[in-house]
């Protein structure tokens, strides 16, 4: 964003009137649409004259080097002020205006008067003046760049823009304040000592809270990238918001204040983290003590009544329903321990957070803490994971046995029904239910195994105590490992007679559900090659921005191409192997019949597409390597730059083809905006190769003038250089006077307040 040089607060009532305004448009150049709406009331030229400095002050060089297209609405303006206004701007900002459009009202003014004919006075004025009415402005600007005020479809609040610059204004001024105090904080506080008066906390308070003043910064921030500084939703007032074109961003980086708010925000950030840091510093030695007796309060509980409870809960129960009541005991122990084991990361976090900054004295007694706090909090938290396991382990174990159980009993009853299906769905989903009951038994019989096993490990190895033994009933624990090596046995069995009823079945029913599916895959197949088709027509538009993307673009096309193929491939043998299950099963098929043809017409319409595609790359890419070939070199002889331009002719005229299928219809890639999208980039590249034509002709015809005048140009710029040094000078005194003055005001207010102070 460019430089402002003056603040919107200082002329706020003359920018409510809404003199003028960017609106963010921009005509066929790119360059921005100034709009100067004039009233039936009369206006003040000084007051509109600061309106057009202040916005002519926003946008940046680059932006103003485009041009300016003033819209003067003169509907509601009697016809010498328009005039008036129309000669004002050749004083204002004649070398930015490129051309003005003067609107008339339906009721045009005398001929008379309007006899004054602009485009005579063009050499004089500096840029072209035409009258049009608000109809037909569209014929210089597109309806999308126009408000609503000339039947566009532009979105522009004045108030919302207005509002959105004095926030920025106020942000920035701020914040550059809060920055050099904070500044000048950080760098007392290094030179002052480490133990100050509470007192002094006070010196450490700047005068905007920087808090409020980052909050600020980061909604005026998300503002900028939501909606832009310009007022429009993202794209609302775009270029191609109305037509389908690509997304336009109004008035480019010139109008948005989002790079100088967040370089703001991040030297904020960093000066307020320091603050922070200096802070802090303060409450360190409190903190230690306060550690202290934390730490040694969670390892008195966690030593003492916390191991006192998980000793004397030690059974894991024979049934689902004692397993479920131990459980919930263990829950309410793991719910007190939680209680404190919150209180040890809390207190960790605060000790890490003081290693990382301590005294090497304060650094050895943390680090003594925080191993005496970790031992103990890990041995507890092992032996509540243990006893946890053991616990999840038993009740899981019941839980499968249980429904291991039903879905045995459920595929029994299914295979001893006799069932007949009378089509290809139903032998279809008999057949998966049948799988899906048969995997859902087999998954449940290895879970069952994995469950079992998992819980005789967490009962043979659960971690003792340090300082005692536990008494464990070894024959108790025996008859617990019999009965569940008992029903893992039964469970095996069981699934072992029912998985040979179900091979009879299978047998007798694979074959037509793989003809069926066989068919459904052929027909996805033809739907999968549709969709690419689609996806080629529709999104592979773009041709590159330069011949490194144009390169990409090709190989990833050929690999796209690729995955066609081996699509169409796929539904090929697909079909053939449907004819040989139809012959093998002796009954004709239902849907192959019209898929061949229908695969083989999508493959020929994509295999034409594919080439048109591959076509349009390679000629975008022979032209993007000879513009950049011709525009790197410093000498081009102007064949090359024929060749150029003429391979971009070619490519645009390719652009406007159509695609002619097999069947004699046409098709074209994408959208006409994205046609015309993919083109504005070859003719930006052919306007660089122009410049370029344009700069090797002026460089000869002044070859010769060039050498007279370097003896005589350096002279001059050494008298430039000993003026501009003087007024440096001259400058430098200047503001040392100033800041002799300012010293001395400062002075005297001192004394008169000391008075003051004494005569109190």
């Amino acid at each position: 964003m460019s430089n402002v040089n003056m603040e919107a607060t200082t002329i706020l009532p003359i920018l409510k009137k809404k003199l003028a305004f960017l609106s963010g448009g921009k005509d066929r150049r790119s360059g921005l649409i100034l709009t100067i709406p004039l009233c039936s009331d009369q206006t003040s030229m000084e007051e509109l004259s600061a309106t057009l400095d202040y916005l002519l002050s926003i946008p940046s060089e680059k932006c103003k080097a485009r041009g300016f297209t003033v819209i003067v609405d003169g509907r509601k303006s009697q016809w010498n002020i328009v005039k008036t206004v129309v000669l004002m701007l050749q004083n204002v900002i004649p070398a930015e205006v490129s051309l003005v459009c003067v609107v008339k009202p339906d009721e045009f003014w005398d001929k008379k008067v309007t006899h004054f004919c602009f485009w005579k006075e063009k050499d004089r004025l500096g840029f072209e003046v035409i009258l049009v009415s608000a109809n037909k402005l569209t014929r210089y600007i597109e309806p999308c760049q126009l408000t609503d005020d000339f039947g566009g479809s532009l979105d522009y609040d004045h108030s919302d823009w207005l509002n959105k610059r004095l926030v920025f204004e106020k942000f920035t001024k701020e914040s550059t304040s809060l920055l050099d105090e904070l500044s000048i904080i950080n760098d007392g506080d290094k030179s002052s000592s480490v133990d100050k008066d509470k007192s002094a906390d006070c010196a450490l308070l700047p005068s905007f809270d920087p808090e409020t003043v980052l909050q600020t910064g980061h909604e005026l921030l998300s503002e900028l990238q939501q909606r832009r500084f310009n007022g429009s939703e993202g794209g609302g007032g775009g270029g191609g918001g109305g037509q389908g074109g690509p997304a336009w961003c109004p008035m480019e980086e010139e109008l948005l204040a989002q790079p100088q708010v967040m370089k703001l925000l991040d030297s904020l950030r960093e000066q307020y983290t320091k603050y922070q840091e200096v802070c802090r510093q303060r409450n360190k030695r409190t903190q230690l003590d306060e550690i202290h007796a934390k730490v040694m309060q969670v390892v008195t509980w966690l030593q003492g009544p916390g191991s006192e409870l998980l000793k004397t809960h030690q059974a894991i129960g024979d049934s689902m329903r004692a397993a479920q009541a131990l459980q919930q005991k263990h829950e309410e122990i793991e719910s007190q321990h939680s209680e404190w084991f919150a209180v040890y990361v809390e207190l960790n976090q605060q000790i890490a957070a003081l290693l990382s900054a301590g005294e090497e004295e304060e650094v050895l007694e943390l680090k003594a803490l925080q191993q005496q706090l970790s031992d103990v909090c890990y041995r507890q938290a092992a032996q509540l994971e243990s006893r946890q396991n053991v616990l999840q382990a038993a009740q899981s174990f019941h839980n499968t046995t249980q429904e291991l159980s039903q879905q045995l009993d459920g595929l029994l009853g299914m295979l001893c029904a006799d069932v007949a299906p009378a089509d290809g769905a139903s032998i279809q989903q008999n057949l998966k239910l049948l799988e899906e009951k048969l995997q859902s038994v087999e998954a449940g019989l290895t879970s069952l195994r994995q469950k079992g096993g998992s819980l005789l490990e967490q009962m043979c190895s659960q971690p003792s105590w340090p300082l005692e033994e536990t008494e464990s009933p070894a024959g108790e624990q025996q008859d617990n490992v019999q009965q569940i090596q008992s029903v893992m046995e039964e469970m095996q069995l069981r699934k072992q007679r029912c998985e040979d009823m179900v091979d009879v079945r299978r047998l007798k029913m694979l074959q037509m559900v793989q003809l069926f599916k066989c068919e459904e895959d052929a027909l996805q197949s033809v739907e999968w090659l549709g969709e690419l088709l689609d996806a080629l027509l529709k999104t592979h538009v773009r041709l590159g921005d330069d011949s490194q993307e144009t390169r990409t673009m090709l190989d990833k096309h050929r690999k796209f191409v690729d995955v066609a193929q081996s699509t169409y491939d796929y539904g090929r043998q697909l079909l053939q192997a449907t004819v040989v299950l139809c012959q093998s099963l002796r009954c004709t098929t239902r849907s192959s019949g019209d898929t061949l043809p229908r695969l083989n017409r999508v493959w020929k319409q994509f295999s034409v597409s594919a080439e048109e595609r591959q076509q349009r790359l390679e000629l975008a890419l022979n032209f993007h390597t000879s513009a950049e070939k011709v525009l790197q070199q410093e000498c081009v002889e102007a064949e090359s730059l024929d060749e150029v331009d003429t391979s971009g002719r070619t490519l645009l005229d390719r652009l406007t083809v159509p695609i002619i299928f097999p069947d004699g219809s046409e098709q074209y890639f994408g959208s006409p905006s994205d046609t015309a999208a993919a083109a504005e980039g070859v003719r930006e590249r052919l306007l660089l190769v122009e410049e370029r034509r344009l700069q090797l002709q002026e460089a000869r015809l002044h070859n010769d003038d060039q050498e007279e005048g370097v003896m005589n140009g350096q002279e001059g710029r050494l008298d430039v250089i000993g003026e501009e040094l003087s007024e440096k000078e001259e400058q430098e005194e200047e503001e040392e006077v100033e800041h002799e003055e300012k010293d001395g005001d400062a002075e005297r207010r001192d004394e008169g307040l000391d008075r003051a102070t004494q005569d109190c």
